[in-house]
């Protein structure tokens, strides 16, 4: 090879490297674009509980405030200013609960946005599951109008921080999820009548692994679909709902960046089962 082709293979190498950054750059944007509706139902939702919480709590101070001029003793009127209290108190838990919710939710998003590729730390797995479960259904709500599907989610109990990039964690679980959705949804149109969608949700340890399988009752794949489900740019989704991204960055997550392994079995016309399983430790 002469030095001037060296060069241009260099040349090339590093076109392909920054075209990779601009494809995962918009696979990223299009994440954030979907989950833009279902994080404003899960923000208005604790925010409004923070404020009825608030009002309430402010309406029963005055007539304590109130209720507290009159009293002299005990009896009712202590009763009743008691009682008041522990209205009070659990509605001031209440405020406390609903806003670290959504305080936790914000900080996921920046996670998300902002999170540095190659930064790996201990990741509460279960809990970036569990809200990003949520975040991509109501989302898949917002987008697709009409649109239920029932959750079955279970997550094993003291499981250990796992040593992973949270940012690449949460962008594996949410296009996972979405083509869970998707594949519900699309079965729903074609079947109105009698067909209930649902979707599975499993983290748990095995085998020095972290498991998280995610099964649904959809369309299932057809056999082109399952040979080519990583390719880029493959979809079988009409524009608008897939860049035809999604399972290729999962697979290069899993497998390049952390060193697991992505696995399916899939049903035409049943229902599909993603697997994907992270070592403890790296």
């Amino acid at each position: 090879m002469t030095r001037t082709e060296k060069k241009d293979l260099a040349a090339l190498g590093r076109e392909i490297a920054n075209l990779r950054e601009q494809l995962e750059r918009q696979e990223k944007l299009s994440s954030l674009g979907m989950l833009s509706a279902g994080i404003a139902h899960e923000i208005r939702n604790p925010l409004n509980f923070v404020i009825n919480f608030s009002t309430l709590s402010g309406n029963l101070l005055e007539e304590y405030r109130a209720m507290a001029e009159k009293a002299t003793g005990g009896g009712d009127m202590r009763e009743d200013m008691e009682d008041i209290l522990a209205t009070l108190e659990e509605n001031q838990r209440k405020i406390a609960e609903h806003g670290r919710h959504a305080l936790d939710i914000i900080n996921g998003i920046l996670l998300y946005s902002r999170g540095k590729d190659d930064a790996c730390q201990p990741t509460d797995t279960a809990l970036l599951t569990r809200e990003y479960v949520r975040l991509s259904y109501h989302a898949m709500r917002a987008n697709c109008k009409g649109f239920n599907a029932s959750i079955r989610e279970d997550y094993e109990t003291g499981l250990p921080p796992v040593n992973l990039n949270p940012q690449d964690y949460i962008r594996a679980v949410l296009n996972v999820m979405n083509n869970a959705w998707y594949a519900v949804w699309k079965k729903s149109q074609e079947h109105p009548g009698g067909y209930r969608p649902a979707v599975a949700v499993r983290l748990h340890r095995a085998d020095g692994r972290l498991v998280l399988a995610v099964e649904d009752n959809g369309t299932g794949m057809d056999r082109e679909t399952q040979e080519k489900v990583y390719d880029v740019f493959y979809t079988t989704k009409p524009a608008g709902h897939g860049t035809g991204l999604g399972m290729a960055i999962v697979k290069d997550i899993v497998e390049n960046k952390h060193h697991g392994r992505v696995a399916f079995t899939s049903v035409p016309g049943e229902g599909t089962c993603f697997t994907l399983s992270f070592p403890l430790s790296l």
